[in-house]
């Protein structure tokens, strides 16, 4: 089944947008998350389930993006179990993103996106769509409870670009969440300045490169997958997808880039 919906637009401000009520500020998800289960995941939005396989979609959710800052639908209805593939149109001449997360770590980064609005997040709870383009975002909801979305773009987020996916209960999910071990960082690296992650992507032709990594402490960043400039195209003949790294990275010039690197194993 696929639902087809339709973009409205609705004017706001951002003061008033920031007037939200606590009462719903929190996800409120059944089972290892209303025990706190949710910290014991590395990976971002892993209280809300896991990334969904391309094969098992059960139905596609589309989702339209604006410049008024809102989602349209803001809310969507899910079963337990269910694997949504998300079609997301911007269509604002602005960048939009849609992230999912607990409420938490949605207000986490969006602090992050006022701090470093260069920022690329590069997670698979996440897909970002430049003005006037189609993105999509599978996900797999493996339990129930109301869990929450928004868009991370410098400002969005608290301008009122939101929603909510309410996960009805149903039968167990077909599929084992997908466990992360976390990453931890070495004492001596950290005092360098240097951070453990693991290389997902080179693009030579971008000069840019994508890592999963952990807290850097130097720019007060927290554990996730991010695209990152290179300071030095040479620095990508020295690495591959899948390689464990250290690496150094720097604010400079309006843009984060990584200055050093050096593969582990």
């Amino acid at each position: 089944m696929k639902t087809k919906l339709v973009l409205h637009a609705v004017g706001v401000t951002a003061a008033a947008a920031l007037a939200i009520s606590s009462a719903t500020a929190f996800a409120h998800g059944d089972e290892d998350h209303a025990k706190g289960g949710a910290a014991k995941h590395a990976d971002h939005a892993a209280a809300l389930g896991t990334p969904g396989d391309p094969k098992k979609v059960s139905r596609t959710v589309d989702i339209t993006m604006s410049d008024s800052m809102r989602f349209t639908p803001s809310s969507v209805s899910a079963k337990k179990g269910e694997t949504i593939r998300f079609v997301l149109k911007n269509d604002g001449k602005l960048k939009h993103e849609m992230v999912l997360g607990t409420i938490k770590e949605l207000k986490e980064h969006a602090a992050l996106m006022l701090k470093f609005p260069e920022m690329e997040h590069a997670d698979p709870n996440q897909a970002s769509v430049e003005p006037g383009k189609t993105g999509e975002l599978i996900w797999q909801f493996t339990k129930a409870g109301t869990f929450d979305f928004a868009c991370l773009q410098a400002g969005h987020y608290e301008a009122g670009m939101k929603g909510q996916v309410v996960v009805a209960g149903a039968a167990a999910a077909t599929a084992e969440p997908i466990k992360v071990g976390e990453m931890k960082m070495d004492k001596a690296a950290a005092a360098a300045d240097m951070t453990e992650g693991e290389i997902r992507k080179v693009d030579k032709d971008a000069k840019k490169i994508t890592i999963k990594h952990g807290e850097i402490k130097n720019l007060e960043m927290p554990a996730m997958t991010m695209v990152f400039q290179v300071k030095d195209p040479a620095l990508l003949d020295q690495v591959k997808p899948g390689d464990k790294v250290r690496f150094k990275a720097e604010k400079a010039g309006g843009a984060i880039a990584v200055t050093a690197i050096e593969v582990t194993q």
